[in-house]
């Protein structure tokens, strides 16, 4: 125990180090927000990669894994759909918009072409969707910090969320986007060592493919060796509509888009490009590997989200184990660091329209401290948190950002109407479990804000069009 703490506090150190060198290199708003737009393939790929892919990655998808059996494996294709969406059609897109209007956050990327009374509009429903689901999102983290320190050290889970809240709110106030992206380049690294080697571990152990097979049967559950879990028809169609729909969150998180805005050049994109999907195929075969594997190796948990805690601690040493717990704490903190950087720049540069590195990290702190408490009190799983959070950011701006890229300006009433449909759909779809039964509410909550951004891009294109001739006819 006593080498496992110490291997888990020489990380914490490390992070906390990182910001301090960071630190150094952001004297403006748009360094301690965008790195003065700076970010490598490397760092900006595996940052991003990281930062989409939260506790939710790890713990989140290994116990889903325990939890259905083999119809997980349909979230692997699912994840990599949105990772191809991000890359493919987002970020150099996005690259190059950013740096023609001079934009540092996306809600200036909506609003920037609006006249003045409706921005304010935009810039205050942006702010409320933007704080509102962070909030709970990194809740979510800080509750996955907490069952991690508490499964390993045995501490009391409050504490335990408290101890590894803090630690993130303190690095990324004292680095910003620099302290937060090479943290996150390095976090992305751990994830991806450890989803290599701890899922391998427990094939071998439980015994291949037979064995993992088998610890499925003796569940006594066979729907566990189901790969469409047990569905047919319109059923089936809305599961798998569903889980293919976590993929349509990924344009729009504030947290995670924001590499793209960062980085160098069009090739940095290319590069990064294909280190990101591989990075993402590591990681979610791996966490469905484990889980699957985990049912025969530890058939009787309490809680499926700790399967991964619990393989670690039985199958390796303490310094092994220490490294692989980190990389939990990795996904946590490249989440939540980032996220506490979007709330920042939503309340310093969008709200108030000013630099200010006093309100930046004072939003940090009190964002932080307010998603602390809520994560002592949050009864939900790790998953459903992230999930709903996840489905009402990528329904308010996801279908709003493609428009804008491949289109053209949307008028301001359309992002309006786009942002809040997205938003307020994704709300209600949760609070009904008939409805999430069938479908997830992201896929249905996309549609209409899509319909909404695709009409005001039209307004847009006829108004030019109007606009030219008009020119023409003088």
């Amino acid at each position: 125990m006593t080498t496992l703490v110490i291997t888990l506090l020489v990380y914490k150190f490390l992070l906390i180090g990182i910001g301090f060198w960071a630190s150094k290199r952001s004297s403006t708003s748009e360094d301690f927000h965008l790195a003065g737009r700076n970010l490598g393939p490397w760092v900006a790929s595996l940052s991003s990669a990281a930062s989409s892919s939260s506790a939710w990655s790890l713990l989140g998808v290994s116990g889903s894994a325990y939890v259905w059996g083999f119809s997980a494996v349909w979230l692997i294709p699912a994840c990599l759909f949105g990772f191809c969406l991000n890359w493919f059609f987002v970020a150099d897109r996005l690259r190059r918009l950013s740096e023609k209007s001079q934009a540092v956050t996306l809600v200036e990327i909506f609003s920037n072409d609006a006249p003045a009374r409706l921005r304010k509009v935009i810039i205050l429903l942006s702010a409320f969707i933007i704080l509102s689901s962070l909030s709970i999102y990194i809740a979510s983290q800080f509750k996955a910090a907490g069952v991690t320190f508490s499964e390993i050290l045995d501490m009391p889970t409050n504490y335990s969320v408290l101890v590894g809240g803090s630690i993130v709110i303190a690095y990324t106030m004292i680095g910003g986007f620099w302290a937060v992206s090479v943290t996150d380049f390095f976090q992305g690294i751990i994830m991806a060592l450890a989803s290599i080697l701890l899922p391998l571990v427990a094939f071998i152990e439980v015994g291949y493919w037979d064995g993992l097979v088998e610890g499925l049967r003796q569940a006594n559950d066979p729907i566990l060796l189901d790969v469409f879990r047990g569905k047919i028809g319109f059923s089936l169609a809305g599961f798998l509509i569903g889980i293919f729909g976590i993929g349509l969150g990924y344009p729009g998180q504030p947290h995670v888009v924001n590499r793209f805005m960062a980085m160098r050049s069009s090739q940095d994109v290319a590069r990064g490009t294909w280190i990101s999907l591989a990075w993402g195929v590591i990681i979610y075969s791996g966490m469905v590997i484990l889980g699957l594997s985990g049912r025969g190796l530890a058939p009787n948990i309490d809680n499926p989200e700790a399967i991964l805690l619990v393989l670690s601690n039985s199958l390796f040493s303490p310094v092994i184990a220490g490294i692989l717990i980190a990389a939990v704490l990795s996904a946590i903190m490249s989440t939540a660091d980032s996220q506490l950087l979007v709330c920042s720049s939503v309340i310093s540069r969008d709200c108030f329209g000013r630099e200010s590195r006093f309100l930046d990290r004072l939003t940090i702190f009190c964002v932080g401290f307010l998603s602390i408490s809520a994560a002592m009190l949050v009864e939900q799983t790790i998953f459903d948190s992230v999930l709903f959070a996840w489905g009402a950011l990528g329904a308010a701006f996801g279908p709003l950002l493609l428009v804008r890229l491949l289109k053209g300006p949307v008028h301001p009433v359309s992002v309006i109407f786009a942002i809040g449909s997205g938003f307020f759909i994704a709300l209600f779809w949760h609070f009904f479990s008939s409805l999430r039964q069938f479908i997830d509410g992201l896929v249905p909550a996309f549609i209409v804000s899509g319909i909404f951004a695709l009409h005001g891009a039209r307004i847009g294109i006829d108004s030019q069009r109007l606009l030219l001739k008009k020119g023409a006819d003088e």
